[in-house]
């Protein structure tokens, strides 16, 4: 029997997995979590040896969980399942270490053959998902370029974007000007667009 870990803030969503995958006749959902904190909880109380994680979760998303994960329990099996297949995000969870990466629009079917899968060692990456990293190719921006977008996401001055970064004004500018530049945006606005449509930020 191969014991599942389900985490997923969307309540409906995780309740049907839970529901479809206890079908299974060598399935059994031994947990379920609506957060990254309860999912790296339950998975040392429960032991299970796949964990199925929502990408985006309201404290820590599924990579980050599945990073940790790695550390604690390196014998769980990480997939993620998202609505937000982003080029930049498969890369990130496949150098965690994640197996399986999907969007939710797959069926029941193909969940459940691909914690089969990675249970066994496998790796599986839904081939349009593939396709659409590789040919978006790596992010150009650097980490520190890619840090003082995300501080410069929800349009905050950029005198508060230095303090939450930690750099001078003038060095956030350089680097905001910069990233546009790379991006081929007129401004910043424009570059934090892009860079998350790309899951780069």
């Amino acid at each position: 029997m191969i014991r599942v870990l389900l985490a997923d803030d969307e309540n409906l969503i995780r309740s049907a997995l839970a529901q479809m995958l206890d079908l299974e006749d060598d399935l059994e959902v031994v947990a379920e979590a609506a957060t990254g904190a309860e999912a790296l909880a339950a998975v040392g109380e429960h032991r299970p040896d796949v964990a199925v994680l929502d990408l985006q979760m309201p404290d820590l998303d599924g990579i980050e969980v599945a990073e940790r994960l790695a550390a604690v329990a390196p014998g769980c099996a990480c997939l993620i399942v998202t609505s937000h297949g982003r080029p930049g995000y498969l890369k990130r969870a496949l150098a965690v270490g994640v197996r399986g990466f999907l969007p939710k629009t797959t069926s029941a079917a193909t969940l459940a053959s691909v914690v089969r899968t990675v249970h066994a060692g496998g790796r599986y990456v839904d081939p349009e998902l593939a396709a659409e990293a590789i040919a978006a190719g790596d992010s150009p921006l650097t980490p520190r370029e890619a840090d003082v977008l995300e501080a410069a996401a929800d349009a905050a001055p950029v005198e508060e974007i230095a303090r939450r970064v930690h750099l001078s004004a003038g060095t956030v500018r350089n680097y905001l000007s910069s990233a546009a530049a790379k991006l081929g945006a007129a401004n910043r606005h424009e570059a934090v667009a892009t860079a998350r449509r790309m899951g780069w930020i």
